[in-house]
């Protein structure tokens, strides 16, 4: 068996390890061969129907559904699959941030994701996904409840958020997840640290 070979074996073993409908990524292999191998070996895996590719860098062992054939994962998790893969800060849209904190019901049309790296669209099937560039500001608190907090607020603006909405928030929260977010103050800009310094006063006041 040629060294090509048992990199293959290697991979599809690994590959086989991982379950259907879960997004993976090509730098899971990295020490199993070369780069070159590694991409050959699931190029081949994809001609043959093992895995699809679902965008550059990034791929899936596909769940068959009798009723509409290939499924093709979310793209919350495609996207955080991309974002590992590139080394990328990735955040969900400020609408899709503001709809889960209760703050509205609109379901946002689009699959929006805020990142830290270029604004980007690939494909989901027929759901196009899009990857728009924003200052690095607006990503603090990554993949955590305080940095959706606080991009829900970035989507608001200043002159929709008041204690009301804090108060809103806070409910949505641990009390440990309130806490990160408070710790955040320092960097979020001006006019939202003293929102949260206005809900702080009148929360002693009222208690």
């Amino acid at each position: 068996m040629g060294v090509d070979m048992k990199v293959a074996a290697l991979i599809l073993k690994k590959v086989e390890e991982i379950p259907k409908g879960e997004p993976f990524t090509s730098t899971q292999f990295l020490g199993l061969g070369s780069r070159a191998s590694i991409d050959q070996s699931l190029s081949r895996l994809i001609k043959k129907g093992v895995i699809a590719r679902v965008t550059r860098g990034v791929f899936v062992r596909p769940e068959i559904s009798r009723y509409v054939g290939k499924v093709i994962p979310g793209p919350n998790k495609v996207v955080e699959a991309y974002a590992r893969v590139r080394g990328l800060t990735i955040q969900v849209h400020g609408a899709e941030a503001v709809r889960r904190f209760g703050l509205s019901t609109q379901m946002p049309v689009q699959s929006v994701f805020y990142t830290s790296g270029p604004s980007k669209r690939f494909k989901l099937g027929e759901l196009e996904v899009f990857l728009k560039h924003v200052s690095p500001k607006k990503l603090v608190c990554p993949r955590s409840k305080a940095g959706l907090a606080i991009t829900a607020l970035w989507y608001l603006g200043k002159t929709n958020v008041n204690s009301k909405v804090i108060g809103t928030i806070k409910k949505k929260m641990l009390a440990s997840e309130f806490q990160e977010l408070k710790v955040a103050i320092p960097l979020m800009p001006a006019w939202m640290a003293d929102r949260f310094y206005l809900y702080e006063k009148e929360q002693r006041r009222t208690g």
